[in-house]
């Protein structure tokens, strides 16, 4: 506990979780090939969308030689691999849709998936970390400027355009957070420090990365097609886990007998808002706080889920000092933080009724019409019925999204709208009783208090 708490006591950086004050999360520079020892799976990555419309893909898996993962050391390398093999598997799994699923992913796949997974500390699925993070390259010089026109995928799937719109636009709205992300260290060493400036400071930088991701999310109008998300994309981003058409799970032969499950690909995948809500003292609970605590523990790289997990231990945490001090220039950067929070939940929650609840509605009309889709309807009729009401990660989506974002929104009104234990609860018991700011001489004996109390 000591030791713990010592840690928490020292000045954070991102560099100690491998985190880019460039990127944020996003690799830098993704690795563009393998050894040629590993020809075979970057050949068969490279043309999945080909062989799962050629209805070939699990044959020419079948045929892939059993290779060793002895050779792939460096992180990249093992990025790459992870990719490559996450994309070959969603293809194997769903060439055939929902109604012609497989039990078993056959050993020569499974094998070196599980001991590359286990390498990085990732579930053997395709993730957040693979599809967005990873899965990029700049069409010219490495220097050159980021942004929808000088991207590229390194690996797809079925969707055409809009699987790049999709995987790319994701990719913008994690760089626009990198100044939020930056500015989390800053925010909790000013509240170690008992610099209200600098943590001000600190809100207001996250405040505006939020609206820049809410800008970068707007791009998804412009790059991906509803229909053909809905209809054609959503499937090859499913997993085995919470799905009917996989009630299952899926065996990795050569790993375990039994059956494992696994969810799909989640925007609950990505750090970002994780973070956001420790560092304000967002709690999320119930179902939905069991899941996010799920999609924290495994989907997530190591370094990043222990980055989260610090950020959650600091103590004071952000939001008793922003109480404790009760300085009002403090409380209205946290407040209007907050706001911004709520505000990107907003709009994550219009983007989902227009490309999931909105496709799923017209798509449920046209199967109980009975009338045969015309060229206009032909992808939106193709999505699984089972992912009508359910998010590719496995939730119940818009319910879950809108649990999220009223656990935020319950924030807005005043720093201590959500029940924050019994040391805050004493504290609040005497919330009629005018309180100061601590003296900068006697901030350290009350940071220190707040600390060995817990």
């Amino acid at each position: 506990m000591e030791a713990e708490n010592g840690d928490l006591l020292r000045p954070l950086t991102l560099k100690q979780y491998h985190i880019s004050e460039d990127y944020g999360f996003v690799l830098r520079e993704p690795l563009e090939d393998l050894p040629p020892y590993y020809q075979p799976w970057m050949e068969i990555a490279k043309n999945v969308t080909e062989l799962i419309y050629s209805h070939s893909l699990r044959t020419r898996v079948h045929e892939m030689p059993l290779l060793e993962t002895e050779l792939l050391q460096d992180h990249r390398e093992l990025r790459l691999a992870h990719l490559a093999l996450s994309i070959i598997t969603m293809g194997y799994v769903w060439q055939e849709g929902e109604n012609d699923t497989v039990k078993v992913l056959p050993r020569n796949l499974a094998v070196p998936y599980w001991c590359v997974s286990n390498k990085l500390g990732l579930p053997p699925i395709l993730t957040h970390a693979d599809a967005v993070l990873a899965n990029w390259k700049r069409k010219d010089h490495p220097h050159s400027e980021i942004n929808m026109e000088n991207l590229e995928l390194l690996f797809t799937l079925p969707g055409g355009t809009s699987v790049h719109g999709f995987f790319m636009v994701t990719l913008l709205v994690e760089l626009a957070a990198v100044p939020g992300i930056k500015a989390i260290p800053q925010a909790i060493n000013g509240v170690n420090q008992g610099d209200v400036t600098t943590v001000t400071e600190a809100l207001k930088s996250i405040s505006l990365a939020l609206d820049d991701m809410v800008e970068a999310l707007k791009l998804m109008h412009d790059y991906v097609e509803p229909s053909v998300f809905y209809g054609i994309m959503r499937i090859y981003l499913s997993g085995w886990k919470d799905n009917p058409s996989m009630a299952d799970g899926l065996v990795y032969e050569g790993v375990q007998e039994e059956p494992l499950e696994y969810s799909g690909g989640s925007a609950a995948q990505s750090s970002l808002l994780h973070c956001f809500d420790e560092l304000l003292g967002v709690k999320h609970e119930g179902s939905s706080g069991a899941f996010l605590m799920r999609m924290r523990s495994h989907y997530m790289l190591p370094a990043h889920t222990h980055f989260v997990q610090h950020i959650s231990r600091c103590r004071p945490s952000l939001r008793d000092f922003v109480l404790e001090l009760g300085d009002e220039v403090l409380d209205s950067a946290y407040k209007h933080c907050v706001a911004r929070l709520v505000a990107m939940r907003n709009y994550h929650i219009n983007l989902v009724a227009r490309f999931i609840t909105q496709p799923a509605s017209h798509a449920k009309k046209l199967r109980l019409s009975g009338v045969d889709a015309d060229e206009e309807n032909s992808a939106i009729t193709q999505a699984p019925s089972a992912l009508e009401t359910r998010g590719t990660g496995g939730s119940g989506i818009m319910s879950f999204l809108k649990t999220v974002r009223d656990r935020t929104r319950a924030l807005s009104d005043s720093p201590s709208a959500q029940p924050i234990g019994a040391e805050g609860a004493q504290r609040h018991s005497t919330a009629g009783v005018p309180k100061k700011a601590p003296a900068e001489a006697s901030f350290l004996s009350w940071l220190t208090s707040k600390i060995w109390s817990q």
